[in-house]
């Protein structure tokens, strides 16, 4: 039977509309690591969503705080544990570079923005956070308000209620934890408006991330198409390229491609034919 162009292009649309569907299972399953809980470690964003501001802190004054009445205006949040051997130092380092910045830019520490320093480990204490709070304020510039970041510790199940309200999930690994790291931007209302991401801060993104949440305007991040494309590797402590996921995509854009192609194709022969 001779076959015409019409049932060429029909045999041809319906191999690629099964490569199609092998591709979107490859996505589905993906590869082992993708089969972890994304909460387990990393971040979902709840942006738009509102801190418990009733939780209960210990700051490193050893005064016991709500988080509601440490959040009266924008207020920049870091989320770390004090014996960490990896990226908490490097993150607080940038914060600190970032702060010394800010008034070049015309945001004032205290007036414009507050910076809440939260550790994840319930072994910490505030005596571990005055420490740290007295040597990054060594380098921080001359007339920083001290009251302008604060350190604050607190027991497993409020660190709990707060990490998960923010969807920052970590995992205890021995003496150590496995987590991702990240800068989380709050409203005067405790209202979660932004999460930056990344090892460096520039003030002028940063000055824009207040100015927002002082609005109360949401802003987008990439954190969703990076959890696309990386998963966390606890034992390098980095993020790590999805292979799997990215060559199931590609081969789905292409096969898309190759339908519309023959499609187009077909369709102009046909008009060349009448």
């Amino acid at each position: 039977m001779e076959r015409t162009p019409k049932t060429i292009r029909v045999t041809i649309v319906l191999c690629v509309a099964l490569g199609l569907i092998a591709s979107a299972r490859v996505l589905a399953w993906a590869s082992p690591d993708d089969q972890i809980d994304p909460l387990e470690i990393g971040l979902s964003e709840h942006l738009g969503d509102t801190v418990a501001g009733e939780l209960r802190f210990v700051a490193e004054n050893g005064d016991t705080v709500a988080l509601r009445d440490t959040i009266d205006r924008p207020t920049l949040v870091s989320l770390v544990y004090y014996t960490c051997p990896s990226i908490c130092r490097p993150l607080l380092d940038e914060v600190a570079e970032m702060l010394s910045k800010l008034q070049a830019v015309d945001m004032q520490p205290g007036r414009d923005y507050r910076v809440l320093t939260i550790s994840f480990d319930e072994t910490d204490s505030p005596d571990g956070s005055a420490r740290l709070k007295d040597e990054y304020y060594r380098t921080l510039p001359n007339g920083f308000p001290r009251e302008a970041w604060t350190f604050l510790t607190a027991d497993s199940a409020t660190i709990a209620a707060f990490t998960q309200s923010v969807g920052f999930g970590f995992r205890r690994a021995e003496k150590d934890f496995a987590h991702p790291t990240t800068l989380i931007v709050l409203s005067p209302e405790g209202k979660i408006t932004r999460y930056l991401t990344g090892s460096e801060y520039l003030p002028l993104d940063i000055k824009l991330a207040l100015i927002e949440a002082r609005e109360g305007k949401i802003g987008a991040t990439i954190v969703k198409f990076y959890k696309f494309c990386f998963s966390y590797d606890p034992s390098g402590e980095k993020f790590v390229l999805k292979t799997t996921r990215i060559v199931g995509l590609s081969t789905l854009v292409g096969l898309a491609g190759i339908v519309l192609f023959v499609s187009a194709s077909g369709r102009r022969r046909e008009m060349k034919v009448h």
